[in-house]
């Protein structure tokens, strides 16, 4: 079954063709940074828009590089949800469209089980085998979750208020570094200084599975606005401030991995969303999953953002098993629990 994925839950128009028998074919991607720039985020209508003018001629491309053609399509996957309602629309529109002019099934799919299941999109590495620990971590998500299959989704946490990627991109703004926030602040860590300023690892103190990250944003913006005022912010006090920051994250982040993996009885932790690309992120896991003798499984680098890799993939997944959407096809949905999803017959 040869499927097409479309992507356009944010700010990337991401397209793709995932075969069931050859694994990925091919991908593509286009990318909204420097159309947001300039307003330090991403606007939604404008991002609607853009979404609108790429996906035709991506596809086009998409299909003439790989030398494939609509007619052999089998399948059309797009995300139906989480994400900016416009933007979704706007991919669900041209899927369902395509697929009804094509006769062929489409199916809407969860964004974030797009990003669950990246890592099995690597044909060079042994997939992980179910069960495992997932750690979904991106600009609008913070959970754990326990996954026994496909669709079979326990959840074990999840942030009560900014999610990981969403406090890295705010921190990154107060401290002037522009957009997108998150990778830059990443990037000016690898300049700081280990342990000239320590921040608070939040509800690490106190037993459970959630997170909070407002309190580390929060502590952060005090410690800046101090040295502003002392005039003690140059740019390795800046970088100093941003390791801290970002330690505080990840070190956050490790010790709820550990405590899942303990409660759950699991060895196999897989990561996935846009701050697993993080490097810090990955090094630490990967310290303390050797020495509790599990194993960590990443997405490639290139599929740990929004990517139409992924939709394809989960597409196919579920297609072969039979999903398709229904007539009328369901309403899309910009907050969707990802335990609510059914899994494959």
């Amino acid at each position: 079954m040869l499927v097409l994925g479309i992507e356009t839950s944010c700010d990337e128009t991401g397209v793709a063709l995932y075969d069931t028998t050859r694994g990925l074919v091919a991908d593509a991607l286009y990318s909204q940074v420097e159309l947001h720039e300039r307003y330090g985020g991403v606007v939604p209508e404008l991002a609607s828009r853009d979404h609108l003018r790429k996906l035709s001629p991506l596809v086009r491309q998409l299909l003439d590089e790989s030398g494939h053609t609509l007619q052999q399509l089998d399948g059309i996957a797009y995300t139906a949800g989480p994400g900016l309602i416009g933007a979704l629309m706007t991919g669900a529109c041209f899927g369902r469209s395509l697929a009804f002019a094509l006769q062929i099934p489409a199916l809407g799919i969860h964004h974030m089980e797009g990003h669950l299941l990246a890592p099995l999109l690597d044909q060079t590495q042994t997939p992980p085998e179910f069960p495992f620990v997932a750690l979904l971590v991106s600009g609008g998500h913070t959970q754990l979750i326990q996954v026994d299959a496909i669709g079979e989704y326990t959840l074990l946490g999840e942030s009560v208020d900014d999610a990981a990627g969403e406090a890295f991109d705010k921190t990154a703004k107060l401290l002037d570094l522009g957009y997108p926030g998150g990778p830059r602040l990443a990037r000016l860590a690898e300049q700081g200084t280990r342990g000239r300023f320590r921040f608070p690892r939040p509800m690490t103190d106190r037993p459970g599975l959630d997170f909070s990250f407002s309190g580390l944003k929060t502590h952060t913006l005090t410690c800046v606005k101090q040295l502003r005022e002392t005039d003690q912010l140059d740019q390795q006090t800046l970088a100093d401030v941003a390791w801290a920051f970002q330690d505080a994250v990840v070190d956050t982040l490790v010790i709820k991995c550990k405590r899942a993996l303990k409660q759950t009885g699991l060895k196999r932790l897989v990561i996935a969303g846009g701050v697993s690309a993080n490097q810090h992120l990955r090094e630490q896991l990967r310290s303390t999953l050797q020495g509790m003798g599990g194993e960590v499984y990443y997405p490639a680098p290139a599929y740990c953002t929004d990517n139409g890799a992924m939709i394809a993939y989960a597409g196919a997944c579920r297609l072969l098993a039979g999903q398709q959407d229904q007539s009328p096809p369901p309403a899309l949905r910009p907050r969707w629990p990802l335990v609510e999803l059914q899994g494959l017959a």
